[in-house]
């Protein structure tokens, strides 16, 4: 996952917590371990660890757990597979 999420179409798809299923909008910021999402009237900070996001970029949708992409952003992008 060498792509930056701040700007793209993210949803959470499941959650071990009850109160972050089914939060969509477009990701503002990113830190290691969150993800800060922007929907019609307020920002929520998500973690990633106990979440599965669908991200959309260009069209396409893709499907990602949190705990997979628990790295900081910077450090994420740069990584090589």
């Amino acid at each position: 996952m060498r792509l930056e999420f701040i700007g793209l179409d993210v949803t959470v798809r499941d959650s071990t917590c009850p109160e972050y299923r089914s939060i969509s909008g477009t990701v503002v910021d990113e830190t290691k371990n969150t993800l800060v999402i922007a929907s019609p009237g307020k920002e929520r900070t998500i973690p990633k660890q106990c979440c599965e996001f669908q991200f959309t970029y260009e069209g396409t949708r893709f499907d990602v757990h949190g705990k997979d992409i628990r790295h900081r952003p910077e450090d994420r992008i740069k990584r090589i597979r």
